[in-house]
């Protein structure tokens, strides 16, 4: 009862009203979740804009049978040469999967195997040969006159 009665003298020295303390507690609430409300939003926005520019740049990689593709070699990361390519290949498709899977043979048909989609790239290089011309260059006749 005592603790009860020095707290109610407090309120009063303080000249607090109880209701208009709880009312003060309110707006502030009211303000604090406003103010989350807006960081939310915020957020949401950035990760919107963050997610279309990041989706911008991926390229899809869609594949039918008889493509010619490249291979990834990810063990070149481990052991890095500046002038060596980290793509192998040419390899011909075979089959495409549904779940991103891809299965591939190599150039001489040995060799069949699946691979993850992300490690292919279209080959685009030129298959037919190249044609060589020949040309006879014949040593100019010098005249006897001077």
């Amino acid at each position: 009862m005592e603790l009860e009665h020095r707290a109610w003298w407090a309120l009063k020295q303080l000249n607090m009203n109880p209701d208009e303390a709880g009312e003060n507690r309110l707006t502030k609430l009211h303000e604090l979740e406003e103010f989350r409300y807006h960081a939310f939003e915020s957020t949401r926005l950035y990760k919107e804009t963050m997610k279309r520019l990041h989706d911008k740049h991926i390229v899809e990689r869609n594949f039918k049978s008889g493509d010619k593709v490249l291979l990834y070699n990810s063990r070149l990361r481990l052991f890095p040469d500046k002038l060596k390519s980290r793509w192998s290949g040419p390899f011909r498709v075979t089959k495409v999967f549904p779940l991103r899977a891809v299965e591939k043979i190599s150039e001489d048909s040995t060799n069949t195997f699946k691979v993850n989609r992300q490690r292919l790239k279209l080959y685009v290089g030129i298959d037919e040969p190249k044609e060589l011309s020949v040309i006879l260059l014949i040593e100019p006749q010098r005249s006897s006159d001077p």
